[in-house]
């Protein structure tokens, strides 16, 4: 056994000199392989103590695996010396001077003027409130006096959802077919998400309604199929035409200048009582070479819709109005197709 005994010392020295000298990471597998792999030398000094007596294993054993443990020891330590000199910068490198910033990135331009829309009407104690964008007939269309037949709800101007597979959206609507189901859509305005609050809380009501629409438009300059609209409604005793009117003004000054003025010309909306189309003058819409330009719809709340809600229409009175976000930035910044906004093109982007 002394000559078995004697072989383990001076081939653990050697293997682990040569550990320890392997130059790169390829070179240490290999050295490992020659050793402590499956043919390797101390494998193999291993496989021999089945020659021994059985006395003398137990104590021949307990010497090797002392001396494996080491090696393999060893072998770590080499591997994380030499997976560090891997990752260190193969030039000198002064770890002194900064570190390269990454680029700040800038929000999109359309959100940078829905949070200002939003900041003016903050100012006048309106809260924002929000809603589902896939919507069903009652809250988008119904319960804002819309009639069945009115054009708003054909299928050729609303996108339906299909059910069970099939589209239940015929080309034309008809009170019939709207009695049957309360189909889903893709909400045409942020309305829907009046009739929600409104049935949610008593009177006084102020909020405004930002988010995404969608209504069946071919893309164009100055139309997309989807779009971001704001809303906003304001309910409460003793409310006037003149608290809309000012209103309006106010918010259209915050986002388009103080020299902004405001006209209100007579329209039809099934849900308001009187209705407006709003129009508005600056220094903007004369570089445009026009004297007014419409950008708004607004009015008094139809008696029908507060019955809807369940408001006493003979104590509460309120207005709404709405817009396109589109539009406002189009103005503001002079861009002249509204694609631009949904075409992620960094090059547009990175102006704003």
């Amino acid at each position: 056994m002394a000559g078995f005994l004697d072989d383990i010392e001076p081939l653990k020295q050697t293997a682990s000199a040569e550990l320890k000298a392997a130059p790169d990471l390829a070179a240490l597998e290999q050295t490992k392989g020659a050793w402590l792999g499956a043919n390797g030398k101390f494998t193999a000094l291993m496989k021999q103590l089945g020659t021994l007596p059985k006395e003398e294993k137990p104590a021949a054993g307990k010497l090797i695996n002392v001396a494996k443990v080491e090696l393999e020891a060893t072998l770590a330590a080499r591997r994380e010396e030499l997976q560090l000199a891997a990752a260190l910068p193969k030039e000198p490198t002064d770890f002194t001077l900064p570190g390269r910033r990454r680029a700040l990135g800038k929000l999109h331009p359309l959100t940078q003027v829905t949070e200002d829309i939003v900041r003016a009407f903050r100012k006048l104690g309106f809260a924002v409130a929000d809603g589902p964008e896939i919507e069903d007939e009652y809250h988008c269309f119904d319960a804002l006096n819309t009639p069945a037949d009115h054009p708003a709800r054909d299928a050729q101007d609303t996108f339906y959802l299909a059910t069970n597979g099939a589209d239940t959206a015929p080309l034309q609507n008809t009170p019939a077919v709207a009695a049957v189901c309360d189909r889903r859509l893709l909400r045409t305005h942020t309305s829907s998400v009046q009739i929600r609050v409104m049935k949610s809380q008593p009177p006084p009501v102020r909020i405004i309604v930002p988010g995404r629409v969608y209504r069946r438009d071919n893309a164009d300059a100055t139309h997309n199929p989807t779009f971001q609209q704001i809303e906003g409604l304001y309910v409460d005793k003793g409310v006037t035409v003149g608290d809309l009117k000012g209103t309006v003004e106010f918010v259209f000054k915050e986002l388009l200048g103080s020299d902004v003025k405001i006209r209100f010309r007579p329209h039809y909306f099934s849900y308001t009582e009187p209705s407006f189309e709003i129009d508005f003058s600056s220094a903007l819409v004369k570089k445009m070479g026009k004297d007014w330009l419409e950008i708004a719809g607004c009015g008094m709340v139809h008696p029908q819709v507060f019955e809807n809600v369940g408001y006493d229409p003979a104590v509460w009175s309120g207005w709404a109005f709405g817009f396109g976000i589109e539009r406002i930035a189009m103005i503001r910044y002079g861009i002249n197709d509204i694609r631009l906004f949904y075409e992620n093109d960094v090059r547009f982007l990175k102006q704003f």
